[in-house]
């Protein structure tokens, strides 16, 4: 067996037969591919990335199999990608849930025949007037930024700032959100503190563990970090840091399409 340690009846019979196992293996098999070796594998920071769950952990995957708040882990899981510079954080971001979403995408000479978005053809005209394409490549985007750009699209958005919120608010919305199919969320945190390595960084929610209260985050530096679990009080204080690019907070964006488009 491949995880001795978890032996219910339950648990067994879903590791035959669910499709959730079926993503969590190629997401697992996603990021050792683009892992680079063990020893270049960046650490974690202090104590505090202790407290991280891994998703390609047995407690990991169990979370995710007892949770009942993860409507959108399947149509993520299914464009997951790793974001192609150390700056598109929020465009490896968006590139997922405008695919996850099915809104139509423009053609990129690499699938010609198979339209679908990628971090390159995200960009159009409209995106370049809110953040130019090599000013995002020098210091990717801001919370604003990045609901500025979603917004381009025929989608709608909502940006909060932890300024103008709280855990309680957070929780309920993420939560809702994820208990609901055809909508997505993107956090916007500091890595540091969460005890990861560098700055702020962009990344969708995937699922909610009502149990030990905690969000699964899956991670576009897949080069880096696999999809994590983590306590809904730390990402808040993750996210409750100012941004230096914009003097505001960080936040979270709720993104669906819009009305006119469903």
């Amino acid at each position: 067996m491949l995880f001795p340690s978890i032996k219910t009846e339950a648990y067994l019979k879903f590791r035959r037969s669910s499709p959730i196992l079926l993503f969590c293996i190629l997401l697992s098999a996603g990021c050792a591919q683009s892992l680079p070796p063990p020893d270049t594998l960046a650490i974690q920071t202090d104590a505090a990335a202790s407290a991280l769950i891994p998703l390609t952990s047995p407690e990991g995957e169990l979370l995710l199999y007892n949770s009942e708040s993860r409507q959108d882990f399947l149509p993520l899981s299914v464009h997951f990608i790793s974001q192609q510079n150390l700056a598109y954080c929020g465009t490896a971001s968006m590139t997922m849930v405008l695919n996850a979403l099915g809104i139509p995408a423009p053609v990129d000479p690499v699938y010609v025949r198979f339209p679908m978005f990628t971090q390159n053809n995200v960009f159009n005209p409209e995106t370049e007037r809110v953040l130019p394409v090599k000013t995002i490549a020098k210091q990717g985007m801001t919370l604003d930024q990045l609901g500025g750009m979603l917004a381009t699209y025929p989608l709608a958005t909502q940006v909060y700032h932890t300024r103008d919120s709280n855990l309680d608010t957070f929780r309920r919305l993420a939560v809702e959100n994820l208990k609901q199919p055809g909508n997505f969320i993107l956090v916007n945190y500091l890595r540091k503190a969460l005890g990861q390595q560098t700055g702020g960084h962009i990344s969708p929610l995937a699922a909610y563990d009502q149990a030990g209260d905690r969000f699964l985050i899956l991670d576009v530096a897949r080069f880096k970090y696999p999809p994590v679990w983590v306590k809904a009080n730390k990402l808040w204080q993750a996210m409750d840091t100012v941004d230096d690019a914009s003097g505001k907070t960080r936040g979270f964006v709720l993104i669906s399409r819009a009305a006119s488009n469903r």
